[in-house]
């Protein structure tokens, strides 16, 4: 009673010291004395009391039962020991008493048959799946120099590996070997397992490389399956090759996890490389071999190779599943044939197929994404008239494809529609509207709708915020974007690198690079060390031309940690190259194997286009040469600047060389390529040839811009199409395209040549009034040819005009300069 008392002493005294004026000693004497104290008091003793009386009863009934397993060891019937253990340790009947502590009753009570009933006590753990408990006792009866077999100690790595417990598993592993037990392939392929798991794959390969023990093929299938999800194919490769010598056999799931990882990254070529080996081997593929290529093949866009390879699967008995399907409308939306892909699925669904939630997703998300909005909204209808369920997933990509084509009303609706099924709208569901305020500037509806959000009890996450900090550093709102990160701060929410990088790079194109390393020197403060964000800045510096800041920052990511990126050098030497400093550009194109890259498509386009840029055309078709030689595919970007560079040479046949390149690699041509060829065809080349690029131009949909008029009204003049150039000004006017300096030239030049310098005149007049004016080389030859028509007053008032612009002498140039704008 005394203890108790003393504890409600403490009690009260604790509470008086946090709230005195409630607590007086009269008070303190009222609560000693009350009735309520003193039952409290009895029944904590009764409750003390029974405990013990447990604990007693539980203590007898625990020495009685070592009596018993003493007895059934003595008589050589392990097996009932055995029997006994695993019912007092899955039974619970002795609540107080762990396996451990029965381990060391046992050990003190009977020390003559500690070696028998450690091996016992340890295999009932095991094999009843209790790794914990297992490696407690295994660290006890080690202590006793007692060795468990082999196949016990397998086993409970097995289960450590089996419940994910890959640290655990690890550490066994090494104090297996540190008792004296030598591990045989299964305990090493655990170990090896394990350490692929954790991501520590230089851990798993020095596994394998130690001596006394020889990796099969499940070793090798497990570190390179490792290898191939850090996308390391020339590793995986290699250690294929290592596999091969050491005359270890690949099985099926060594070749399926080859294709499946050259199929992720791309090389399709490798991956059909390995599946003619699997067919050589006379390894047999199964759905998976298939479907990895399939979907290989439909990233790739190569959705004619795509449907054959499935005619093959169906001819080897395979029935192509949800994946199979899901890769298939995957395909057919990133080439935007959104018939096939329609077709594709009315012929499932007449067929009575059933596609799963995910295959429905891909299907409806990729005709969102594509803008086919009614053509999903259809489909949906009839997939739910066949009894398929829609899930907040296939709203919110619903909500977002209405979004993307700007409808937001509707996006609205379909929220409503959510609902009104019993769908709770997701933080996923608003981002989506969020961003599209963002993209449309409309801020203030973007942030309501966050507070509506809240007001519906749905948190705004991370990616919530990034948008609104994005949305805000678009319009220039840069204040609001502090504020912004100062309120993720306060409701708990963590800005990440996407966080700082969105600001950064709106700091970044809108030139406050001042703001945007202030930025930079709290995220270094805050340990979110991040090489996109260096990338951004660096990047940043080089496109206007700051290459030393550029370096700066390139060097201080070196000294802090932060390993430069291939993205990171192309930036560098892109910034070289548009500054001129193309050998500069070359030598760190050159340098940065020393660091593992190797240089890519951006590399040689950023070399190709400094080259030309430098007039230096020679040098850019070698890098085009060695950018072959590589093996590397020529982009839209590498063939606009090769185009543009020989147009302004003159070097037709080298241009159309590069167009039927361009054709034979299927290559979709966009406008500015267009743009280039035309041009080079209306002024150097094939005047019809140029009319034809811009009838197929037209013919695939893709638009015409003032350059291109530029360049028509060109090719007109050069056939003395005087009244269809003239036409394609009036046209350019109608479509809201502003004429240019280059516009005008080409107008008053083409004149000029045709020696109607009266109609040059009148477009002179109308350069002059907008602000331009003709080069040096069209403004002698104007004034000369109203000389000479004895328009003298014309040619006197021109003169004047220049000279009122600071150009007091004009004589005939040779070497034409830029049109100038005024």
């Amino acid at each position: 009673m005394a203890k108790k008392q003393v504890h409600l002493l403490r009690e009260f005294t604790l509470n008086a010291l946090r709230n005195p004026k409630n607590y007086s000693p009269v008070r303190l004497c009222r609560f000693l004395n009350s009735p309520s104290v003193n039952e409290r008091l009895e029944q904590s003793e009764k409750e003390e009391q029974v405990k013990t009386n447990l604990i007693g009863d539980e203590q007898v009934l625990l020495h009685e039962q070592v009596r018993k397993l003493r007895i059934l060891l003595e008589q050589g019937r392990s097996e009932s020991a055995q029997t006994l253990v695993k019912s007092l340790i899955l039974s619970k009947t002795l609540t107080t008493t762990s396996p451990s502590q029965l381990f060391r009753l046992f050990s003190l009570s009977c020390p003559a048959l500690k070696h028998s009933f450690s091996n016992l006590i340890f295999s009932v753990c095991v094999e009843s799946k209790m790794p914990t408990e297992a490696t407690e006792i295994f660290h006890l009866i080690k202590e006793d120099r007692i060795s468990p077999s082999l196949v016990l100690l397998n086993r409970l790595l097995e289960t450590l590996v089996s419940l994910a417990k890959y640290k655990e598993t690890l550490n066994l592993f090494y104090e297996i070997i540190d008792s004296g037990i030598r591990p045989d392939t299964f305990a090493y392929n655990k170990a090896v397992q394990s350490a692929v798991k954790l991501g520590d794959l230089k851990r798993a390969i020095e596994l394998m490389e130690r001596i006394g023990w020889r990796p099969d093929s499940f070793t090798y299938n497990v570190v390179i399956s490792g290898i191939c999800k850090e996308k390391r194919m020339e590793d995986a490769g290699n250690m294929f090759a290592k596999m091969l010598s050491q005359k270890v056999r690949p099985n099926r799931i060594t070749y399926n996890t080859l294709i499946d990882g050259y199929c992720k990254v791309g090389n399709l070529d490798k991956a059909f490389e390995v599946r003619e080996m699997m067919k050589s081997e006379g390894v047999i593929p199964n759905l998976l071999t298939f479907n990895s290529m399939l979907s290989g093949l439909c990233r790739a866009q190569q959705m004619e190779d795509a449907k054959g390879l499935l005619e093959e699967m169906k001819l080897h008995g395979f029935v192509p599943d949800g994946f199979t399907y899901s890769s298939l409308f995957d395909g057919l939306s990133r080439c935007g044939d959104y018939d096939s892909l329609l077709a594709l699925c009315e012929s499932l669904i007449e067929n009575g197929v059933q596609l799963n939630d995910y295959t429905c997703s891909i299907l409806l998300n990729g005709l969102c994404k594509g803008g086919k909005m009614m053509e999903a909204e259809e489909i949906l209808k009839k997939l739910s008239d066949k009894g398929f369920i829609p899930t907040g997933v296939i709203y919110n990509s619903i909500v977002d494809g209405y979004c993307r084509v700007g409808d937001v009303k509707k996006a609205l609706s379909t929220i409503e529609q959510m609902e009104s099924i019993g769908l709770k709208p997701s933080c996923i569901t608003f981002n989506s509207l969020i961003n599209r305020y963002c993209e449309m500037k409309q801020m203030t509806e973007a942030e309501e709708l966050v507070r509506e959000m809240e007001g519906r009890g749905i948190h705004p996450n991370v990616e919530t915020f990034n948008t609104l900090i994005g949305g805000y550093g678009r319009d220039d709102q840069f204040e609001k974007c502090f504020q912004i990160l100062e309120e993720m701060n306060v409701k708990g929410l963590e800005p990440n690198a996407v966080s700082y990088g969105s600001l950064i790079n709106w700091l970044c194109k809108k030139g406050k690079f001042f703001e945007a390393e202030l930025l930079l020197s709290d995220i270094t403060s805050r340990r979110i060390p991040n090489v996109q964000i260096y990338n951004m800045l660096v990047d940043g510096y080089c496109k206007v031309g700051k290459l030393k800041d550029a370096l700066r920052l390139f060097e201080e990511m070196k000294e802090t940690g932060i390993s430069p990126t291939l993205v990171t050098y192309n930036s560098l030497i892109f910034g070289f190259c548009k500054e001129g400093y193309v050998s500069k550009a070359e030598e760190l194109a050159q340098s940065i194997t020393s660091d593992g890259f190797k240089p890519d498509v951006i590399t040689y386009n950023s070399l190709i286009y400094g080259y030309f840029h430098i007039g230096n055309a020679k040098k850019a078709l070698e890098q085009y040469e060695d950018m072959k030689r590589l093996c590397l595919k020529p982009t839209l970007i590498t063939y606009h600047s090769l185009i543009s560079g020989l147009s302004s040479e003159g070097s037709v046949q080298e241009v159309e060389k590069l167009y039927q390149e361009m054709l034979e690699q299927n290559l979709a041509l966009d406008r500015p390529v267009y743009n280039a060829l035309i041009c080079c065809h209306a002024k150097y080349g094939d005047v019809r040839k140029a009319f034809a690029l811009h009838q197929e131009m037209l013919n695939k949909g893709v638009g015409r811009d003032r350059a291109t008029y530029n360049s028509l009204i060109m090719g007109h003049f050069r056939e003395g199409r005087v009244q269809e150039a003239n036409q394609l000004f009036t046209e350019m006017k109608a479509k809201g395209l502003v004429p240019s300096a280059v516009t005008y030239s080409s107008l008053v030049e083409g004149h000029c040549k045709l020696k109607d310098f009266s109609g040059a005149y009148v477009w002179y007049r109308e350069m002059f009034e907008n602000g331009f004016l003709p080069n040096t080389y069209t403004c002698n030859e104007l004034i000369d040819g109203l000389r000479k028509e004895g328009r003298l007053q014309e040619a006197e008032l021109l003169c004047c005009e220049l000279a009122e612009k600071g150009v007091p002498e004009w004589t005939v140039d040779e070497n034409p300069s830029n049109t100038a704008k005024m």
